[in-house]
């Protein structure tokens, strides 16, 4: 059933929250990031192969630890947005979005009207499987979903300050890997045409009073708080498990 969005929350206090990415469909991995202190996580179903019914057991182990799922998506697809949320995602990251339109429609298809074109079912997972009132959940809904739109590309950058303007749209969130690709410098997530680019979203984002996201290196999560990011992904489950398991085996001596 659909939940207070804690994430929103933090953002709109004025605060950061700090997320990982999920690339493993074991629910236990979720349980465990959450009880680890992890603010939310986004369950990567762009990169990597997932069913839908691995989709809904990772969001009822968040549920079960408290920690606020985000289902970043394939693509900016009706359907693929709307069965996320329906399973009970507390919000969606969207990736490839370059325009204003193909913003706007991200939000319409994750609000409900009058904001949204959210096709309506009052018996999914989100809505307590028919339990919950459907005037709450329809208005809670409205409320408490995350929309998140990827700014990755130098067409997005060119088209950002229009973006902007669409109220309900929550994160800009930067892809430093994928932008290095569009600016020709493709995997150097330093090089100083993306550090520009970054510096450029960053600014452009905060003065139309949205929050920024981006993917951040643990030894730079505070630099990237500092400067006003809100919305910040650390590593992934995958990273994690495979830095303690070289961590280990070098405290082994092997």
């Amino acid at each position: 059933m659909i939940r207070k969005n804690n994430v929103k929350e933090i953002i709109k206090s004025g605060k950061s929250a700090v997320g990982t990415f999920l690339k493993s469909n074991d629910p236990s991995i979720a349980e465990v990031v959450g009880l680890a202190g992890f603010d939310f996580f986004v369950l990567d179903n762009e990169h990597v192969a997932m069913s839908r019914d691995s989709m809904v057991n990772m969001l009822r182990a968040a549920d079960a630890v408290g920690v606020d799922p985000i289902v970043r998506v394939r693509e900016n697809a009706t359907v693929e947005i709307l069965q996320a949320l329906d399973a009970g995602a507390l919000g969606v990251q969207v990736p490839n979005v370059d325009t204003k339109q193909e913003a706007q429609d991200v939000i319409s298809a994750v609000k409900y009207t009058p904001i949204g074109k959210r096709g309506f079912s009052p018996t999914t997972r989100a809505a307590g499987y028919g339990f919950m009132d459907k005037k709450e959940y329809v208005e809670t809904s409205n409320e408490e979903t995350l929309v998140v739109c990827h700014c990755e590309t130098v067409q997005c950058i060119e088209n950002l300050d229009a973006i902007l303007t669409l109220d309900h749209l929550d994160v800009i969130f930067i892809g430093p890997m994928d932008l290095s690709q569009s600016l020709g410098v493709m995997g150097e997530a330093n090089h100083p045409k993306v550090l520009e680019s970054i510096d450029l979203i960053i600014n452009k984002v905060k003065k139309a009073n949205k929050a920024v996201g981006i993917v951040s290196a643990p030894s730079k999560v505070q630099e990237y708080i500092d400067r006003g990011v809100q919305y910040l992904l650390v590593g992934t489950d995958q990273g994690m498990i495979a830095a303690g398991a070289a961590q280990t085996l070098k405290q082994a001596g092997r």
